[in-house]
């Protein structure tokens, strides 16, 4: 599997390189900065591409928007963004095409490598994972909204962990709970939110997130 990386820390580029080598990926180019990284992606057009949101030379938003315009130009290309932080403007831009194929994590909520490899070969497969962080961010900017007022906390912690891209029964396991409770609380979510029940689980991820995005 072909990877682009876009970071500018010298000692986390190189460390990311080396776990993604280590794990069977071929790494086509590491950049640092928001320009080149469009360059990489166009030219080399990867698998998937791990990008950090603040890149030289204006370390605002150069990563991300690299990212998207490079999108644009190949229709659901797969993008992990490993920020530090939660950019609410930007969760919602890379989410506005609903192509999937879109992973939004947290740098210092990465515990363990063979997971975060997971998740960037299942984003590479057309899958969208967001940390829980994000979502709750999402959540609160849209925390007025009297659907999402409507939820209770019990279905919020589930519709956290159906936007990290995980099946009802890895829910039920990380609740405590059954599978049908899980089950049910996803009814009532889809159902308080108007939106369309799904067994597919990207469909339902992408389709709660859509929403999230307003």
């Amino acid at each position: 599997m072909r990877l682009v990386v876009a970071e500018d820390l010298a000692l986390l580029r190189e460390g990311l390189i080396r776990i993604f080598q280590a794990n069977g990926f071929e790494v086509v180019a590491a950049v640092d900065n928001g320009p080149s990284l469009l360059r990489a992606l166009t030219t080399h057009r990867p698998d998937v591409a791990i990008v950090d949101v603040r890149l030289p030379p204006t370390f605002t938003d150069e990563g991300l928007r690299a990212a998207i315009t490079a999108r644009e130009r190949l229709p659901g290309l797969p993008v992990v963004v490993l920020s530090q932080y939660v950019e609410q403007l930007y969760a919602r831009e890379l989410l506005s095409d609903r192509a999937g194929a879109v992973g939004y994590l947290l740098k210092d909520r990465v515990m363990a490598v063979d997971r975060f490899v997971a998740n960037v070969r299942e984003v590479a497969a057309g899958s969208t994972i967001m940390d829980p962080e994000v979502v709750s961010a999402l959540l609160t900017h849209r925390g007025a909204d009297p659907h999402l007022l409507a939820l209770t906390p019990r279905e919020r912690e589930v519709l956290s962990l159906m936007a990290e891209g995980r099946s009802n029964a890895a829910i039920a396991t990380r609740m405590f709970v059954t599978e049908k409770t899980v089950s049910k609380h996803s009814y009532n979510i889809f159902t308080k939110l108007n939106l369309e029940p799904s067994e597919d689980d990207n469909r339902r991820i992408l389709a709660v997130l859509a929403y999230l995005e307003g």
